[in-house]
């Protein structure tokens, strides 16, 4: 196992540092004439961003002083971010690279091919025209024809050469080949600065009201309508704070909902650091209560300190348990994550005993606990922990791991809605994968 665990260590080791060398090149040894200061300074900008992520991953995890994960986080989390698509955009100008040779080739060819002529003034002085006329008798008296002698108005240049100060190339400077790579390499960097910069805006905004309608057959006719709002994956921390909380506090509660549910992930941090953060939470409002269940996260900061806070301020945490609701019963299981510490999902505890004719929801923070859910015939499973990929092509990785990224899905007759959270996990940055706050609301086929 630890044989395993090294060789894989290694492989993800060497990956690294093969990217790493060709964003290198591409940015900054392809870019510049020789070796100097600048391929010196990419290479500290480069090494010194991956010192900054690591540190701040192993910052979070360890627990070190909360001053100095905040002073970790925003530089080595972007840092990430902003590798992602550097490489993406490097990778997508390989195909754009000799095009942009083939055309300046072209354009340089048909410079050369093309010979430029001077007009002579028709004001030339007398006496040039003069010495024109000589040059022409000239030319008869030794028996040349007419045709030999050069035009008096035209005189034919021949083109400069490729590189001298009146050739049409592009690269008078640098080469070509120099040319090329400082507008591709260019180009990259503005596209992937200018993702990140947007992506972490579209977080740092707040989320936005999704609004899903679903039918339940269970559910009476006196609850169509009922309005859930599902939110996950707030992960307050180091970068997302008190201020972000109270955003998505207010935006759940302009859409009066019947019910809250928070569906796990709400922090990454212990009480201690993140207790102020998560305090504006008590101003939450619903007409029948805001009820919570762990994510994976909430287990590498203390699970039982945070279902604690959650309940001082004024949650109803769900601890594989059930509770019934006016219209449906309303269940909650342990993240998977819990299982390390003796605290995982038990669907039998949360499930069993229940009326079957009554309508059922249950709040589960990973998706891939819908089998466990179709098994005890759940109606609805309210999920998160996807971020819906978060970074674009992430979405194709976590489709990998659970049955649905973002959105409703049926299995059976158990319907399953995933949401993609309100906040970021490591970089605070979002592309592809808009954060939400959802609005469930449920229909009555009876009505």
């Amino acid at each position: 196992m630890v044989i395993v665990f090294a060789l894989l260590a290694l492989t993800v080791l060497g990956v690294l540092v093969a990217v790493n060398r060709y964003l290198w090149q591409r940015l900054f040894r392809d870019t510049t004439r020789g070796p100097g200061r600048a391929r010196r300074a990419g290479a500290l900008v480069i090494a010194g961003g991956w010192a900054l992520a690591v540190g701040a991953l192993v910052a979070e995890r360890a627990g070190a002083p909360f001053w100095l994960q905040r002073t970790l986080a925003w530089p080595g989390f972007l840092w990430l971010a902003l590798s992602i698509y550097l490489l993406l955009a490097l990778l997508a100008g390989e195909a754009v690279r000799p095009l942009l040779r083939r055309f300046l080739d072209r354009r340089a060819d048909a410079a050369v091919a093309v010979p430029r002529r001077e007009t002579v003034p028709a004001s030339a002085p007398q006496a040039d025209t003069e010495q024109a006329d000589t040059g022409q008798a000239g030319t008869q008296q030794a028996g040349l024809p007419d045709s030999a002698a050069p035009a008096s108005a035209d005189i034919a240049v021949s083109a400069a050469p490729v590189g001298s100060p009146g050739s049409d190339e592009p690269s008078a400077g640098p080469s070509r080949r120099l040319f090329v790579s400082r507008v591709v390499g260019g180009a990259a960097a503005a596209a992937a600065v200018g993702t990140v910069g947007y992506g972490t805006y579209d977080v740092l905004r707040g989320p936005r009201v999704k609004r899903v309608t679903v039918p339940l057959a269970k559910l009476p006719r006196a609850a169509h309508g009922y309005r859930i709002a599902v939110v996950s994956d707030i992960h307050l921390g180091p970068i997302l704070g008190r201020g972000f909380a109270r955003t998505v506090v207010d935006t759940i509660n302009s859409t009066q909902p019947d019910l809250i549910a928070v569906v796990g992930d709400l922090v990454d941090g212990s009480v201690k650091d993140l207790g102020p953060a998560a305090a504006p939470l008590a101003q939450l409002r619903a007409r029948h209560g805001s009820f919570f269940v762990t994510g994976n996260h909430e287990y590498f900061s203390g699970a039982a300190q945070w279902v604690a806070e959650v309940r001082r301020l004024g949650l109803h945490p769900l601890e594989n348990a059930r509770t019934e609701m006016p219209y449906f019963d309303l269940a909650g299981v342990n993240d998977l994550r819990g299982e390390s510490e003796g605290q995982g999902p038990d669907f039998a505890k949360a499930l069993d005993d229940r009326d079957p004719a009554r309508a059922c929801v249950l709040m589960a923070h990973q998706p891939v606990q819908i089998h466990q859910a179709v098994e005890y015939g759940v109606d609805l499973q309210l999920s998160g922990h996807t971020h819906g990929g978060q970074l674009w092509p992430g979405n194709f990785i976590a489709a990998e791991a659970n049955p649905t990224v973002a959105g409703l899905e049926r299995y059976g007759d158990t319907q399953l809605y995933v949401s993609r959270g309100a906040g970021a996990w490591g970089p605070p940055t979002r592309v592809g994968a808009p954060s939400d706050i959802t609005v469930i609301e449920l229909a009555s086929k009876q009505a």
